[in-house]
């Protein structure tokens, strides 16, 4: 095996140069170091168009959890050892995040009356919404343009699965904090063929590297039994969301996959040419047949299926475009 190039991808500048500068000690490693996804995206790119790419990320999973400035976000290469050889580098503490009783606080506080008008009787009730008499509390379950499922928060599995798509030669190997099986499973189903703990020996850091590039893949033996029954659980999951949407029409798989892009009752009508009443009927049905009750939960069934959403329009050509067209 020849020399072996890896690009390092942490945000802890302290860890992230004392990590490179260990790695670089070894005879036939050479290392990158990058403080940022937009930083570690740039490095493989340049890497890449002159010729040398890099072989392994070593890619932090909380990256980009800590406020921008926490670390450089360059990329250059690490020089230099640090402490002996077989040393762990040291793991950088995170800042607290926000005061969660000032957000308890903040979500339960009671909703403010508005003002009350003038014609109005001294002594008459203050509405706290502007909803009609006798309508439903609470949101339309079956309006999507306000539903739609939050995406998960960007971190270092993120930028794992964009670099594995981007760079298919790519191995990638996650660095945690602590050993989770849902966000293992959740590495290893976006690319990375390995997970090391940031306390872990650097003769262990090695063995990794160097095993991921006999397309070997590397758990520590304590997450193995969780991460089997994650990936398990995932598996049983997607199969009943497979089974519920293969219940649906044509029309109503239509539907779904407008309700997965995010659009809106009136939007699916005049995108499939049919009444609002009919859109709201066919996605009554959809979330009947799905067994849910709201359209967020028949999105997230939808996704576990993998269920495309549908494609945008393309809008029409202007009317100059068309007269000016030879």
């Amino acid at each position: 095996m020849g020399r072996i190039r890896v690009l390092v991808v942490d945000d802890h500048r302290i860890f992230a140069e004392a990590l490179a500068a260990a790695l670089a000690a070894e005879p036939d490693v050479e290392v990158g170091a990058a403080g940022s996804a937009a930083a570690a995206e740039r490095a493989m790119e340049r890497a890449a168009t002159e010729g040398r790419p890099y072989d392994v990320a070593l890619i932090d999973a909380d990256l980009g959890s800590e406020p921008a400035g926490a670390a450089g976000s360059g990329a250059a290469g690490g020089t230099g050892a640090v402490g002996p050889p077989g040393s762990a580098p040291p793991v950088a503490r995170r800042r607290p995040g926000p005061d969660p009783v000032d957000e308890v606080r903040r979500r339960v506080a009671p909703p403010v009356p508005p003002p009350r008008r003038s014609s109005e009787p001294p002594g008459a009730p203050v509405p706290l919404s502007s909803a009609p008499p006798g309508a439903r509390p609470g949101p339309d379950p079956l309006r999507v343009d306000h539903l739609r499922p939050a995406a998960p928060p960007p971190d270092g599995i993120s930028l794992l699965a964009r670099l594995r798509r981007a760079h298919p030669g790519l191995r990638a190997v996650v660095l945690a904090v602590a050993d989770d099986p849902h966000r293992a499973a959740r590495a290893l189903h976006a690319g990375a063929t390995g997970w090391v703990a940031k306390e872990s020996s650097l003769a262990r850091l090695l063995a990794v590297v160097r095993g991921v590039l006999r397309d070997e893949t590397h758990l520590p033996p304590a997450l193995l039994t969780g991460v089997i029954r994650e990936l398990t659980t995932a598996r049983r999951d997607r199969t009943e969301s497979e089974r519920l949407v293969d219940t649906l029409t044509p029309r109503e798989k239509q539907i779904l996959r407008c309700m997965v892009a995010g659009l809106g009752r009136q939007a699916v009508a005049e995108r499939l040419y049919l009444s609002p009443h009919t859109v709201r009927t066919h996605m009554q049905n959809v979330l009947g047949k799905l067994g849910v009750h709201s359209t967020l939960a028949a999105v997230a069934v939808a996704r576990r299926a993998g269920v495309s959403p549908a494609e945008p329009v393309a809008a029409p050509p202007s009317v100059a475009a068309v007269v000016e067209r030879p």
